[in-house]
C-alpha cells in the first residue's frame, strides 16, 4: 500500500504543478481585459457598449472552445489537446497585443478565448483523474487556485503602473504560455485512467436517466455563477474609476479580489468534506450576495478593499467548489465531456453577465442595480448546490 501511494505522488506532484502553471495563466488572461480597459478603451475611442463586447467576446470563444476540448479529450487524451489549447491562447494573447483596430482586437480575444475554454476541462480532468476520488476535491482545488493568483498577478501589474501601456499585461499572457508548451509535452503524464479506459461515451450520455439531474443542476449552478463572477472581474475596475477612484486604486481592490479568491479556493475546498451541503451552499451564496452589495455601496477605499476581499473570498471560491464537484458525477468515458459541456454552459453566464452589467449601466441603473440583479441568479445557483453536494456525499465514481 505504501509503495503504491509513494509511486503515484511524484505523478500527482507534476499533474498538479503543470496544471496549476496554465491555471495561472489562464487566470491573468481572464483578468487582463479588466485591468487594461482603460487603456484600450482609450486607445481605440471605444464606448461601454463596444467595452462590453471586448469582455464578451473572449468567453464566447470560451464556449465552444470548452465544448470541444472536452469532447476531444474523450477521444484522443487529455494532454494532446490541453497542449494545443495552451498553444492556441498563447498565440492570439499576443496576437490581442498586436490589434491595430477594432475587429483585429475583437477576432484575437475571440481566439484567445477558444484557446483558454478548452484548457479547463483538461486541467480539470487530468488533476482529478490523477488524485483519485479521494483527493479529488483538494486536488481540483489547489490546481484551480492558480487562476486567482494569476488574476492577482495581472491586477499587480496594473497597480504598480507596469501596465500604463495596456498591451504589456497581454505580452506577458502570451509569451509565458507559449514557453509552457515544451514543459507539458516532455513532463506532463497522460491520465493513466484515460490511458486505462480508451472508450468515448456519446454525447448523450449526459442526459442518459442516471446523470440527468445532475448535468442539469450543474449547468444552472455554472451559469448563474459565472454570470456574477465575470461580471466583477470585468467592470469592477471600470466602475471604480467611474465612482472617482484612481486608475492604481482600481487595480489594488482587484489585486484584493483575487487575494481573497485564492484563499477562499483553499478554504472553501477544505470545508467541501466538513461541512453539511445545506451549510456549504448557505454559506457560498449568503457570502456572494453581501459583498455585492457591499461593492455597490461602499464609498471609501478601505471600505471597497474589504467588499473586494470577501467578494472574491466568495465568488470564485464558490466556483472553484462547482469546477471540484462536477468530475465526481461522471464516468471517465465522460469525464471531459461532462465538465467541459457544464464549464460550456457556465462560460454562456460569463458572457451574459458583462453584456447584461453594460446594457443596464447604458440605461443608468448604476452600480447599485447592476449588484442587486444578480440576487435571483445566486439564491438558484445556492439551491442547486446544495442538491448536488448532498447526493455527491452518498456518491463516489472513480
Amino acid at each position: 500500500m505504501t509503495s503504491t501511494t509513494s509511486g503515484k505522488n511524484p505523478r500527482l506532484i507534476v499533474t498538479i504543478g503543470l496544471c496549476f502553471m496554465v491555471a495561472l495563466m489562464e487566470g491573468l488572461d481572464l483578468q487582463a481585459a479588466g485591468i487594461a480597459a482603460v487603456g484600450m478603451a482609450q486607445a481605440f475611442s471605444l464606448d461601454k457598449m463596444q467595452m462590453g463586447w471586448i469582455f464578451s467576446v473572449g468567453i464566447l470563444g470560451l464556449l465552444p472552445g470548452a465544448m470541444a476540448g472536452g469532447v476531444l479529450a474523450d477521444r484522443i487524451g487529455r494532454k494532446r489537446v490541453l497542449t494545443a489549447s495552451v498553444l492556441l491562447f498563447g498565440l492570439f494573447s499576443v496576437a490581442t497585443a498586436l490589434a491595430w483596430n477594432y475587429p483585429t482586437l475583437l477576432l484575437a480575444r475571440l481566439m484567445t478565448g477558444v484557446g483558454l475554454g478548452a484548457a479547463l476541462p483538461n486541467l480539470i480532468a487530468l488533476t482529478a483523474e490523477a488524485a483519485g476520488p479521494r483527493l479529488r476535491g483538494t486536488a481540483v482545488s489547489l490546481m484551480y487556485c492558480g487562476v486567482p493568483i494569476g488574476a492577482a498577478l495581472a491586477a499587480a501589474l496594473g497597480f504598480f503602473g507596469l501596465a500604463r501601456a495596456w498591451q504589456t499585461v497581454f505580452w506577458v499572457g502570451g509569451i509565458v504560455p507559449l514557453l509552457l508548451v515544451p514543459a507539458l509535452l516532455r513532463w506532463l503524464p497522460e491520465s493513466q485512467v484515460f490511458s486505462a479506459s480508451r472508450k468515448a461515451a456519446p454525447l448523450r450520455a449526459l442526459l442518459a436517466p442516471e446523470s440527468a439531474a445532475a448535468t442539469l443542476l450543474l449547468w444552472l449552478s455554472y451559469f448563474f455563477t459565472l454570470l456574477v463572477v465575470y461580471m466583477l472581474i470585468n467592470w469592477l475596475p471600470m466602475l471604480l474609476v467611474d465612482q472617482g477612484f484612481s486608475a492604481s486604486e482600481a487595480a489594488g481592490v482587484m489585486f484584493v479580489l483575487q487575494f481573497g479568491a485564492a484563499s477562499g479556493t483553499l478554504l472553501l475546498g477544505a470545508l467541501m468534506d466538513r461541512l453539511s451541503p445545506l451549510a456549504m451552499s448557505v454559506l457560498i451564496y449568503t457570502g456572494m450576495l453581501a459583498s455585492l452589495l457591499a461593492l455597490g455601496s461602499a464609498s471609501s477605499l478601505s471600505g471597497m478593499l474589504v467588499s473586494g476581499f470577501v467578494a472574491g473570498l466568495f465568488a470564485t471560491g464558490g466556483q472553484s467548489v462547482l469546477y471540484a464537484l462536477a468530475p465526481q458525477f461522471y464516468r471517465t468515458e465522460i469525464r471531459a465531456t461532462g465538465v467541459g459541456t457544464a464549464v460550456a454552459v457556465g462560460r454562456l453566464g460569463a458572457m451574459t453577465g458583462p453584456l447584461l452589467a453594460g446594457k443596464m449601466l447604458a440605461l443608468g441603473t448604476g452600480t447599485v442595480g447592476v449588484m442587486a440583479a444578480s440576487a435571483p441568479g445566486i439564491l438558484l445557483a445556492g439551491a442547486a448546490v446544495f442538491w448536488l453536494m448532498g447526493r455527491q456525499k452518498n456518491t463516489a465514481i472513480a
